[in-house]
């Protein structure tokens, strides 16, 4: 009887899967925030030259994360990864002030992308750890974000090095896609 009630009960509470992309410009920081999300060692990362997918669990939650390199050769492929993903991570260099307009262009072309219509964006404003980052208000004004109306959208100052802001990153995307109980917030 003790594993026919352990069967039900597993049943009962079923794991929520969603799909992920996690993408960016080269050196952003997007394959240290997954590793990092993933309990892994971040002390060794090389860039990412075509995809890393993992699966990080959260409670009931299964996150399948697509982190795919965002190397000029590469942002082209970026679309082939579209189909069925329920929110777009977009993560940004806080220090690199240079491509910062790169940075903006890419993600108002795949804001226009069919596919990821309507999905929420979740900007990460990476490096906060280093001093001369920019501030995430900094990066969303850059980035023109208020004018992001059609979706839900949310920015936050993240260091993927010492992960501080990821578990809060993540849960208002959990938040937001329904997945967890709580206040869903919308800039």
């Amino acid at each position: 009887q003790g594993l026919l009630a352990l069967l039900r009960r597993f049943k009962s509470t079923p794991t929520k899967e969603v799909r992920l992309l996690l993408l960016g410009l080269d050196n952003a920081g997007k394959t240290t925030i997954l590793k990092k999300l993933a309990d892994e060692d971040v002390s060794h990362i090389a860039p990412t030259h075509g995809f890393n997918i993992k699966s990080v669990s959260m409670g009931n939650i299964k996150l399948n994360v697509w982190d795919i390199g965002g190397q000029r050769n590469i942002r082209v492929y970026w679309r082939n990864y579209f189909d069925q993903s329920s929110a777009l991570i977009y993560v940004i260099d806080s220090v690199d002030r240079k491509r910062l307009d790169e940075a903006k262009n890419e993600l108002i072309d795949l804001l226009d992308e069919e596919k990821l219509r309507g999905i929420p964006v979740l900007v990460l404003a990476n490096k906060q750890d280093l001093l001369v980052a920019m501030k995430a208000h900094e990066v969303a004004e850059a980035l023109e974000l208020t004018q992001m109306r059609d979706r839900a959208w949310q920015i936050n100052p993240v260091s993927a090095v010492t992960g501080e802001g990821l578990k809060e990153a993540i849960d208002w995307l959990t938040g937001t896609l329904k997945l967890t109980p709580g206040p869903t917030t919308t800039k």
